[in-house]
């Protein structure tokens, strides 16, 4: 991190601001073994960011121009909107009326803590440290004695900042379905329990500590208790990672709580499918409604089945996973094809000029695929996660880290304003979820490339990176060189610290086994005759591939390499005949990327592109080209990896290119 500017929302703050709370360790808000209640649930677990240290040369310049760019941009713009100025009027530091235009604009500050946070445990940053310390003074501030904490009903209840939010009588709870008063301290304790683990300090915890008690004494079937759920959800999963450090089980018996009564009538009047509230969620066969609801509840309801070993939750989870892997999910892994509710269509309605594919959706369906992968060990869940970061999630920075993307549609017609009246990026939002969970997520990336149980590693990502951590008692040092995603050669070395005997998987992702994603939603109209392999201290390997993974079991020592070879090509991609808006239409992929044609490289012969059955491809790396990438190309077309369109200016851009024999 190069430099912080703090951008003040009020100068005679300035003494306030610049005082850093004070580091305190309150231990008895934790339990002794914070990782107790964790391992109890689930059999595997990630290899903590703390650990391992990125050294790759795709991910870690994403990662840093959010560090360097993105967080300080956006702790400006919420500076300019009033972010910080809320918190300061709800605690009657400063007068005035609720600035901004949504109930959940309080959220944005929390996300940035998060993702700053998460940077800090790649790269020690005192400046960036004491800025948070500012930040988080201010958050305090308009935190209500009791714990509450949702500014807007704070400065004046009667008047939301959102029209479309109702105010009966002005009361706490009364407009769950929309308020955002259970979402804001959702990620306000998601976002401290990353702080916690990053800094070791708890003035953050102790805020979110205190809003997750508020709840526990407010909500329930007591008498005098609120009956009621999250019209957005993610309080659930914060509360469920707050017993896991706590090891209170309030908090977990709240989030079941929640979650149990989704689709219950008598607890509450019903939201509907947007909401995921039409039926109880045990019933729950396909995933409908508002895509980001909808992953933040799956996630959370996979923590209760890992957690309490409920086989209700975990079929329930299981066959939502299948229905929208196998029917709603985009070839760049997005989720969410209708603007309208920023919802899941009906089965196979993956329309592409118009598709939403909410970035957030993107960043929560990782959240739950990395959950369900702690649960199972199955690499399929790792093959969405790696689909979905390499293409429909990213998509939605641009390489400056300054411009977003909502929607990531997989078409472009140079007209229609997909990006919420936008054809191209944008410097921010009137509701800038997206941009601030991105700040949230994309530092998080080291903690999802390994994870280990007492005797086994998994290697679940490719990126260079160095790391240090226990295996059971085994003292390990692993890296990984690699030039992945443009090449798939991986040079890993083993070091422990002293000879011992364990298993390390090595995922074999589902593109080098000819699986698009799992399930018969896309396929390749050629399966590749090339196979992945694996040699150890320079010998080849005489292994198969198991549940998507090499698996080694030996007594390993110090300076053993294993070098993994992915043989990248160019691929075709064709859909399942029942997506009707992809007949005769094919995709192209290079190793876990999706490509794009974009006009800005076809000016002349756009709308005439297609692909033959004769047709050729070459690769070419080019290093000037939108900060170096690989272009497929023949006679007739330039492709792009889709995660880089749209960083010329506004164009024409196809994923789906027409296909004749």
């Amino acid at each position: 991190m190069k430099k912080y500017k703090f951008y003040l929302v009020g100068t005679f703050l300035w003494a306030l601001f610049l005082v850093s709370c004070k580091e305190t360790k309150n231990n008895q808000v934790l339990s002794n073994d914070k990782t107790s209640a964790l391992k109890a649930g689930y059999e595997i677990e990630p290899v903590n960011i703390q650990n391992v240290k990125l050294t790759d040369s795709f991910w870690l310049p994403i990662i840093k121009r959010v560090q360097e760019v993105t967080i300080d941009y956006a702790i400006k713009k919420c500076d300019e909107e009033g972010r910080f100025e809320n918190f300061l009027i709800a605690g009657k530091q400063k007068t005035g009326t609720t600035r901004g235009d949504m109930p959940f604009d309080d959220t944005d500050v929390y996300k940035i803590i998060e993702g700053a946070s998460n940077t800090l445990i790649s790269a020690p940053n005192p400046k960036l440290e004491r800025v948070l310390d500012s930040m988080i003074a201010i958050v305090k501030i308009g935190q209500e004695p009791d714990g509450y904490i949702t500014t807007w009903r704070t400065i004046n209840p009667a008047k939301p900042p959102a029209t479309w939010v109702p105010v009966i009588e002005g009361k706490r709870w009364e407009s769950l379905q929309i308020s955002h008063e259970l979402y804001n301290p959702g990620h306000l304790i998601e976002a401290a329990i990353v702080h916690y683990e990053a800094t070791g300090k708890t003035n953050f915890l102790e805020i979110a500590i205190k809003a997750a008690d508020m709840l526990v004494r407010t909500f329930g079937d007591n008498l005098g208790q609120v009956k009621g759920v999250p019209g957005h959800q993610i309080v659930e999963t914060g509360l469920l990672k707050l017993y896991q450090i706590t090891g209170k089980k309030e908090y977990l018996n709240l989030a079941k709580y929640y979650l149990d009564n989704r689709g219950n009538p008598k607890n509450h009047k019903l939201y509907g499918e947007y909401a995921q509230d039409h039926i109880p969620i045990l019933e729950q066969k396909e995933a409908v409604g508002h895509a980001v609801r909808a992953v933040y509840m799956y996630a959370g309801m996979t923590d209760i089945a890992a957690l309490m070993k409920d086989k209700g939750y975990e079929n329930a989870v299981n066959n939502l996973w299948e229905n929208m892997v196998n029917k709603k999910m985009y070839i760049t892994g997005g989720i969410g094809s209708r603007h309208d509710g920023e919802a899941f269509g009906v089965n196979y309605e993956l329309p592409n000029l118009t598709a939403y594919n909410e970035t957030c959706a993107a960043i929560g369906d990782v959240y739950w695929n990395h959950r369900l992968h702690n649960l199972y060990g199955a690499s399929k869940y790792f093959d969405v996660i790696e689909r979905t970061m390499y293409n429909g999630l990213i998509s939605g920075i641009s390489l400056d880290g300054k411009q977003f993307f909502y929607p990531n549609a997989l078409e472009a017609d140079g007209v229609y304003k997909s990006n919420r009246g936008s054809c191209t990026r944008q410097g921010w939002f009137d509701c800038s979820c997206c941009p601030t969970n991105l700040i949230r997520f994309i530092p998080s990336i080291p903690g999802l490339i390994y994870s280990k149980t007492n005797d086994v590693l998994y290697v679940n990502l490719y990126a260079s990176n160095n790391a240090s951590f226990k295996l059971g008692k085994t003292d390990l040092q692993i890296s990984q060189q690699t030039s992945y995603p443009w090449n798939g050669k991986i040079a890993i070395s083993v070091n422990p610290k002293k000879e011992s005997k364990f298993t390390i998987k090595l995922r074999v992702p589902g593109w080098s086994r000819n699986e698009v994603l799992p399930g018969d939603l896309y396929s390749y109209k050629k399966a590749s005759t090339q196979k992945a392999t694996i040699n150890l201290n320079g010998e080849i390997l005489a292994i198969q591939p198991e549940n998507g993974y090499f698996t080694i079991t030996r007594n390993w020592k110090k300076g053993d390499k294993i070098n993994l070879n992915l043989p990248m090509e160019v691929q075709e991609v064709v859909t399942n005949p029942k997506v009707v808006t992809n007949a005769n239409k094919v995709s192209l992929e290079y190793g876990p990327l999706v490509y794009a044609v974009e006009e800005m490289d076809n000016k002349t012969n756009f709308d005439k592109i297609d692909v033959t059955s004769s047709d050729a491809f070459k690769v070419k790396k080019e290093a000037n080209l939108l900060q170096g990438v690989n272009v497929i190309e023949n006679s007739k077309l330039k492709a792009i990896p889709y995660y880089s369109w749209s960083n010329r200016g506004v164009g024409k851009m196809k994923v789906w290119l027409d296909y004749k024999e």
